[in-house]
């Protein structure tokens, strides 16, 4: 019933964040594609006055595939190494990320032709001198974990000794690594390495040799009927030249590069606030999901806390150890795998195409419960017996005793441990970013990936956490001064 309620109540909601839902399947009139919009200029969000429009190259592309089939196109997105996994659960009909067709990927899934070629290229601060992947021996190199760069890392690192790999989420935590002096070098695409370069003139890149070239290809699940039809329209933009155009807009020495990032580069600035003045109004957005998100945890988590204590105080032996037992596994698991499995697997083995919101919510309400129940259980048992027996001498019911008279008191003597249940769930509420929900720290990250830096937006949004932890801290604090002042 509670699962049934929570999807209820998501489903509602989710109908304000239609981004979020992969609604459409093959041969529908919609087709959903899935991509991670932190990797400019092949899919990046237009951040300028708080858009939350994905924009790039393979967005241009993908919009003229549309056109030609005649199909509505929606755009889902996520982090690169979920990608896959999104398309073997059903979630989209096609990948477009910059993604190239590996041997290992093809087992997985199906590729269309390709139809841009790039460079892996060695990123390192300027007077490295990193040409060649010989140069690399005895580094720590940086690497996106995912991707195609990885698995030529991993190829270079078995001819030349002493590499040492490090995997990372995103591209701008790899060159923020390097800048830290963390890593000595990173491996990047000719033309993401090209924006890092020119708002970074510290860093220097250099192409590795023609044998490490790549291509992109839109990925299918197996056996898609899309295949063939993409593959036509494809052919057709190559022959046409449409393709190398596209290319010239997105990937030209003068596309895209935020010019205040890199003149304040060039002045020795460790931070510049000012160049994320633009895009303060984006990251603000972020703010009522996670609002959302954490209230509707509380509320839900508090409900079902409430009935696992219940059941934990109960004389019905099984229902005690039932309880005890869900207990035990949710807080004994790690909060981003029961994530990663509620958005993932619910489709398989349900066939309910969940969205990220509604995942996000019902885990953390299912994790938030486990935790609340023991702390409600202490609260219920701290109310003095001789409650109880008076309700029960009066004839009162145990379950009327319970909700007028017992719950009433404990939930006032738990409050400051509610409080804190509460905060740590608007500061975990962090984790959803991972599944592609848009909140304070998915926004922030956003932006630096546009922007190509990486503390200014990530301060900003530690500023927001703050200002609204404080914000619930003395709420918090007023209520439990008047709930005294009532006693």
């Amino acid at each position: 019933m509670l699962f049934a309620a929570v999807v209820a109540i998501s489903v509602v909601i989710a109908g304000g964040h239609n981004s979020l839902q992969a609604a459409s399947s093959v041969g529908k009139d919609t087709l959903t594609m899935i991509t991670s919009p932190d990797y400019p200029p092949y899919e990046f969000y237009d951040t300028k006055g708080g858009d939350r429009q994905i924009v790039g190259f393979d967005i241009d592309i993908a919009n003229t595939l549309a056109k030609e089939l005649g199909f509505k196109l929606k755009v889902m997105e996520s982090d690169f190494n979920g990608l896959i996994p999104a398309l073997q659960a059903n979630r989209a009909d096609f990948v477009m990320a910059g993604m190239t067709p590996t041997p290992e990927r093809q087992k997985n899934v199906d590729f269309s032709i390709i139809y841009y070629e790039a460079k892996d290229t060695i990123v390192a601060p300027k007077g490295s001198n990193f040409k060649q992947p010989k140069d690399l021996s005895g580094k720590k190199v940086g690497v996106q974990l995912g991707t195609i760069q990885e698995q030529n890392a991993k190829k270079i690192a078995e001819k030349v000794t002493g590499i040492q790999l490090k995997q990372l989420n995103k591209v701008p935590e790899v060159i923020q690594e390097m800048k830290s002096g963390r890593i000595d070098a990173a491996i990047v695409e000719d033309t993401v390495a090209r924006g890092f370069a020119q708002a970074n003139p510290e860093l220097e890149f250099n192409v590795i040799p023609s044998e490490s070239a790549s291509g992109s290809a839109i990925a299918f699940p197996k056996n898609s009927a899309l295949v063939a039809p993409f593959n036509k329209v494809l052919q057709q933009m190559k022959d046409k030249g449409e393709l190398a155009k596209l290319a010239t807009k997105w990937f030209s020495v003068n596309a895209k590069v935020d010019a205040a990032s890199s003149s304040a580069a060039k002045g020795g600035l460790n931070l510049d606030f000012t160049r994320i003045f633009p895009d303060i109004p984006f990251i603000l957005k972020g703010i009522p999901i996670t609002l959302l998100f954490t209230l509707l945890s509380v509320f839900l988590g508090l409900i079902w806390g409430t009935v696992l204590s219940l059941l934990k105080i109960t004389n019905i032996k099984p229902l005690t150890w039932l309880a005890n037992a869900y207990t035990s596994v949710f807080r004994g698991t790690p909060l981003l795998l029961q994530l990663a499995l509620v958005y993932y697997a619910t489709p398989q083995l349900t066939g309910y195409d969940i969205s990220a919101l509604q995942a996000g919510v019902l885990t953390f309400t299912l994790n938030s419960g486990a935790y609340m129940s023991e702390t409600i259980r202490a609260g219920i048992q701290a109310v003095d017996k001789g409650q109880s027996e008076a309700a029960m001498s009066m004839g009162v019911s145990y379950w009327l005793m319970m909700w007028d008279i017992i719950l009433p008191q404990a939930l006032k003597n738990i409050l400051p441990a509610l409080v804190n249940e509460t905060i740590g769930l608007l500061k975990d509420s962090a984790l959803v970013s991972t599944i592609g929900v848009v909140e304070i720290l998915r926004s922030a990250q956003i932006v630096g990936a546009n922007k190509y830096i990486y503390f200014e937006p990530l301060l900003f949004a530690g500023l927001i956490y703050y200002i609204l932890v404080m914000g619930l801290t003395f709420g918090a604090s007023a209520l439990e001064r008047r709930l005294r002042q009532s006693e």
